[in-house]
């Protein structure tokens, strides 16, 4: 992989593809998608449809030639007003990127898009036993803030899912309603 790389805002038209591929390997060889089935580019067409009404960033790292290292976005929460400041934001990493700093720029970046939305919590999902995110996030200042024990069952196995936030100094000017 080249050692340079550019932030993108992520389209549907050119990195859907690319978003798929990513997401379908963590699906198959990981827990770090509580997911049984490989999604389709119907599935995709709906994410990006959803993330553009709830107008929630997709950022991507592309190398110089123009591959897509890994993409992070945030959205909603939970589906009640009162959690209007508050996402969950995930980061996913092309395998043959992983190790080489691309899921901390990712998360870097994610953070930022979420102070410039006015975000005041992000929360993370991670698989209790994915040691390289939750040692990624602690990084950056997320703390842990629970775990569900045996939240998720996946290849024969029960999955521990923790909870870690970041809690942001945004918005300026909180409101109810």
């Amino acid at each position: 992989m080249p050692q340079t790389s550019t932030f993108i805002d992520c389209i549907f038209e050119r990195h859907a593809a690319a978003i798929l591929e990513i997401l379908n390997d963590a699906i198959a060889n990981s827990t770090a998608l509580y997911e049984y089935k490989p999604r389709t580019m119907e599935t995709m067409k709906n994410w990006f449809a959803a993330k553009a009404s709830g107008g929630f960033p997709v950022i991507g790292l592309e190398s110089e030639t123009g591959q897509l290292l890994g993409f992070a976005s945030f959205g909603t929460f939970r589906a009640f007003p009162a959690f209007k400041y508050t996402v969950e934001h995930s980061v996913y990493v092309h395998a043959a990127a992983r190790g080489k700093g691309v899921g901390e720029q990712l998360l870097g970046g994610i953070i930022g898009r979420a102070q410039t939305h006015g975000v005041h919590v992000l929360v993370g999902g991670i698989d209790a036993a994915n040691a390289a995110s939750i040692a990624l996030h602690k990084k950056l200042g997320f703390t842990h803030s629970g775990t569900v024990t045996q939240a998720g069952f996946k290849f024969g196995r029960w999955l521990d899912l923790a909870f870690y936030q970041l809690t942001l100094a945004t918005p300026d000017a909180p409101v109810d309603g």
